[in-house]
Order: C-alpha cells, then sequence, then structure tokens
C-alpha cells in the first residue's frame, strides 16, 4: 500500500491568511506598552525597524522558499547550504534540536499572554484570585495548548479553511481599534524624532532601541511560517515569495495604525507611570484603550477579541512548527517515529503532540517576558544568521540561472539582515532569578549556546551510532566550498 504524502492544497489568500495570523497573536498587544515606556515618544520608530527587519530577513526566506519548496523550512535550507552529508547534517540537526524546545516556547508565549487578557476579563469574579491562587493563570495557558492540539487534529485542506476564517478576525479587532483611535484622537504622536532627521543615527543605535527592537520584532516573527508548510503550498514558486511580503507589508500598516491609535488616547507619559506603579495597567492596554472610547462593554468585547487573535496565532505555529521535526525524520536525519503521518488525515501527529505537550509544560512553568527573550536568544544564531549565511554558499555552489525568485539588491539584504540579528542578540537584556535564597541573572544568549552545545554533542552521539559524517569521513558531494 501506498505511503501517505502531504497535499499541495493551500493558495496564496490561504498562506498569507496562515503567515498575518501567526505574526499578530498576543505580540502587539503585550510588548506595545513595553515599547512605549522603553522609546517614550519615540515608541514608532521601533515598529519600523522591526519592519524593516522582516523585509530584509523575507528576501532570504522568499528567494530559499521558492527554489526547495518542502516541508520543514529551515531544516531543508540549511542542510543544502551547508552539504547534505556534511556540515548541512550538523546545521540543520541543530535547527531542528532548537526546535524541540524553542517552538514550545513560542507556544508557551502566546498561551500566557492569552492567560493574562483572559484576567482582565475575569477580574472581579468571586472565582479569579490569581493572587493568591497563583495556579489559575497557568490553567488557561495549559488548557489553550490542549485546544489547539484538538482543533489541528486534522486534513490540511480543513485547517486552510479555517485559518481564513480566524484571519477575517484578526483583520476586524484591529480595524476596530485602528477606527477608535482615528476618530478619537487626543494627543500627538511624532514620527520624526524632537531633534528632527539628524537624532536618528544615535536614537536607532542606543540600548532603548536595542531592547524595544526585541519586543517589536517578536511581534513580526511568522512571516516565514509558508515556508514551514512548502510541501503543501500550491504554485510555491509564485505563491510563498507573495505571500510574505503581502503579509509583512498588511501587518507593519497594522501595527503602525495600531501603536498610533493608541498613542492618541493613552500619551506615553502615562504608560510609564502605570509601569513605575504597584498596579499596572499597560498589561491591559488595549482594554482601557477601549474602556475610554466606548465604556466597559466595548473593552470586554475587545479583550474577547484579543483572545480569539492570541488563539488564532497559536494554531498557525504549532501547524507550521510540527513539520518540522517530521521533515528531518524523513530525510532520515532524526527519530523515525518521527515521520510517521496520519493514514487517513494525512498529517504528521506525532510531531504535533509532542511539541503541543512541551508548550504544555512551558507554559505552566515560565513567565511571559522570559519566553520572549529566550525564543529570540534560541533562534537568532541558528535560523537566522546561519540561514542567511547559508544563502550565499547555494549561490556560490549553485548560480541563480535557476532561482524562481532572486532577492532584489543583493547581497544588502543578507548584509542588513546578519547586522541587524546580531545587534538584536547582543542586546537582548538578562533577567533577575531568585531561586533558593540565591539571586542571579540568567543571560539567554549563555542559555542559548549552552542548548547549542548539548546539540553538537547530540549530533555527534546520533552520527557516530549510525556510521555518518563526521565519523565515516567526508565526501566530496557533501562539502560546501
Amino acid at each position: 500500500m501506498a505511503q501517505p504524502t502531504l497535499q499541495r492544497r493551500l493558495g496564496l489568500l490561504q498562506a498569507t491568511a496562515l503567515n498575518m495570523i501567526d505574526m499578530v497573536g498576543i505580540g502587539p498587544f503585550v510588548t506595545l506598552p513595553l515599547v512605549m515606556g522603553l522609546l517614550g515618544p519615540n515608541f514608532l520608530l521601533a515598529w519600523l525597524v522591526g519592519a524593516g527587519l522582516a523585509f530584509a530577513d523575507a528576501c532570504i526566506w522568499s528567494e530559499l522558499g521558492a527554489a526547495y519548496p518542502e516541508a520543514g523550512g529551515s531544516y531543508r535550507f540549511l542542510k543544502l547550504a551547508y552539504g547534505e552529508t556534511t556540515w548541512g547534517r550538523y546545521m540543520s540537526f541543530l535547527y531542528v534540536w532548537q526546535t524541540l524546545i524553542q517552538s514550545p516556547l513560542v507556544l508557551a508565549s502566546g498561551a500566557i499572554g492569552f492567560a493574562q487578557y483572559f484576567g482582565f476579563l475575569a477580574k472581579g469574579q468571586p472565582w479569579w484570585h490569581p493572587e493568591t491562587a497563583w495556579w489559575q493563570p497557568k490553567l488557561v495557558a495549559g488548557a489553550t495548548v490542549l485546544l489547539l492540539i484538538v482543533l489541528l487534529y486534522r486534513r490540511i485542506e480543513d485547517i486552510g479553511k479555517l485559518g481564513v476564517a480566524l484571519w477575517v478576525g484578526v483583520l476586524g479587532l484591529m480595524g476596530w481599534l485602528i477606527f477608535g483611535g482615528l476618530t478619537h484622537p487626543h494627543y500627538p504622536v511624532a514620527l520624526v524624532p524632537a531633534g528632527g532627521l539628524g537624532a536618528l543615527p544615535g536614537l536607532l543605535l542606543s540600548a532603548a532601541m536595542g531592547q524595544a527592537a526585541v519586543k517589536s520584532i517578536y511581534s513580526y516573527l511568522g512571516y516565514y511560517n509558508v515556508c514551514h508548510l512548502g510541501a503543501e503550498i500550491k504554485e510555491p514558486q509564485r505563491v510563498i515569495p507573495r505571500s510574505m511580503f503581502l503579509s509583512i507589508i498588511g501587518i507593519a500598516s497594522l501595527y503602525l495604525l495600531l501603536n498610533w491609535s493608541v498613542g492618541t488616547v493613552i500619551p506615553w507619559r502615562e504608560v510609564q507611570g502605570w509601569q513605575a506603579s504597584a498596579s499596572d495597567q499597560s498589561q491591559y492596554i488595549v482594554s482601557v484603550f477601549m474602556q475610554r472610547l466606548y465604556g466597559p462593554v466595548a473593552a470586554t468585547i475587545a479583550t474577547g477579541l484579543v483572545l480569539l487573535v492570541a488563539f488564532a496565532s497559536l494554531f498557525a505555529v504549532l501547524l507550521g512548527y510540527s513539520r518540522i521535526p517530521y521533515a528531518a525524520a524523513a530525510d532520515g536525519e532524526f527519530l523515525p517515529v518521527f515521520a510517521k503521518l496520519h493514514p487517513t488525515k494525512h498529517f504528521p501527529y506525532v510531531s504535533l503532540l509532542l511539541l503541543g505537550g512541551v508548550g504544555f509544560v512551558f507554559s505552566l512553568l515560565f513567565r511571559l517576558g522570559e519566553v520572549i527573550s529566550a525564543i529570540l536568544a534560541m533562534r537568532i544564531l541558528v535560523q537566522f544568521v546561519g540561514q542567511a549565511v547559508g544563502l550565499v554558499l547555494l549561490r556560490r555552489r549553485r548560480g541563480t540561472a535557476a532561482l524562481p525568485f532572486k532577492m532584489p539588491l543583493y547581497p544588502l539584504p543578507v548584509l542588513l539582515a546578519v547586522a541587524v540579528w546580531l545587534a538584536v542578540f547582543a542586546g537582548i537584556a538578562p533577567v533577575e532569578v531568585s531561586w533558593g535564597g540565591l539571586h542571579f541573572r540568567l543571560y539567554f544568549q549563555l542559555a542559548a549556546l549552552g542548548m547549542m552545545a548539548l546539540g553538537t554533542l547530540a549530533f555527534l552521539l546520533w552520527s557516530r551510532r549510525l556510521g555518518r559524517w563526521p565519523f565515516a569521513g567526508k565526501t566530496a558531494a557533501g562539502t560546501i566550498g
């Protein structure tokens, strides 16, 4: 009997919708006040920086995704770029290794944010006491992850239809929030710094901008989700690049308008005052925004829609990342159990269940700020920087004649993406951790390097067991030169 295979059923509308709901999620509603607190009157610039990095990096993803439209995204790109039998095996293994940790972290971040906004709806209820019953928000976060697993346990064409429906909800919420600010402005919001354009270089290189950019970039992540679904995209040479750039243009416009709208109703000075007080209302800034404009009923409805958007994003996240261990296992480079597809629904159910299960555990253990920093630290070196360098190696080795999509102004987008990603990595701030009476700082950069070291050890043990490179010796076909 023939083995089931992934089906190309997702078109441009569905691919763009899945990208956009992946990008929005809880991110902009949670990070908006953090960026305002860090940059004050210049908070809009952080969202422009995030959009610029997304555009530059999308050039890399588009060229690779259109040329190699297969399941797994970066897993396939890294393996092809660095040599399928040598260093490419190592880089792709590291990526899958990190995916088993960082994709559940992404899932946990959305679930924790979901529980945070759920707390706004539940506050004042006699059964809701998160100050003393610390487990209540964690119970909401964990239940959210479990519901996602149930919804994704189905055929891909059904998921595509559901994704478009959730996308409509995303656009509806953002449109309502933006309309409210456009029709009720009370305070001015500036795009250019008070010192004029001459002050831009210093502001862009400041520590505050670095920390704010970490928050805004987190909210843009997901524009490449379509590459993880490459084997399920119709006309991938055309659809993959278009869906990414359409997603970034759409989301950047929505983010800028949303931040402008909120800033004209709730001034940045008030947000900074909240963050310095014991009761920080900025964690519910969208709810407070709608309450000021339309009253408590509208605030409740808007908060419910924020929860819908957050859930929709997590839906797309778990869908895309569940394909990565599957692709590695199907390629013979990971545990064979991950290569199994559901016999009738044709989706990688083992991968879905494992990543969802780990995400469930993380949602119970960690806080939102810790998860966001860990996500970026874990991704940057192997996935984003490694992939950008890998594209250069592929161009050198295979040329560009057969590429369905060629990035404009090459190599400028590559150089820009690498420089900004490394700056973001360096700018991730440590967190203060208390444990057993001890107080210390946790540097996420060191944690990421430690995970890479553990992954390297796991790769060597795995390769030795299989009798493959570097224990079987190099082959001419596998070099990266």
